[in-house]
């Protein structure tokens, strides 16, 4: 159903807007239609945020199947971009420590 609003039914309704509220009524209603509209689209920000975080908290990111077996020694080396083929954990933190030292000392320059 397509609505077909002309210039004169929006004049009209606009006169009987006048008639019912009054002139001197007419800014203050329009500026509450205008904050009731701002707090309408901040409440619906808020609420799609709630969503997208419960949304990430019900579904947690996808690891990869060999992320899934590792150690958390292993996991740690991964990340720093540590070779951890044939390693054992205690290997690992010996390397990872030392990782860490390093980037220490390159930040401190």
């Amino acid at each position: 159903m397509v609505l077909g609003l002309g210039p004169t039914e929006i004049l009209l309704i606009f006169v009987v807007i006048v008639l019912l509220f009054g002139a001197t009524k007419l800014p203050e209603l329009a500026r509450s239609m205008g904050q009731s509209m701002g707090e309408f689209k901040v409440g619906q920000i808020e609420a799609e945020k709630k969503y997208e975080n419960m949304k990430s908290q019900v579904n947690p990111p996808a690891q990869n199947a060999d992320d899934i077996a590792l150690t958390r020694a292993q996991r740690m080396a991964k990340n720093l971009n540590i070779d951890i083929k044939g390693k054992s954990d205690e290997q690992l933190l010996a390397e990872i420590e030392k990782k860490l030292a390093e980037q220490e000392v390159g930040a401190k320059k």
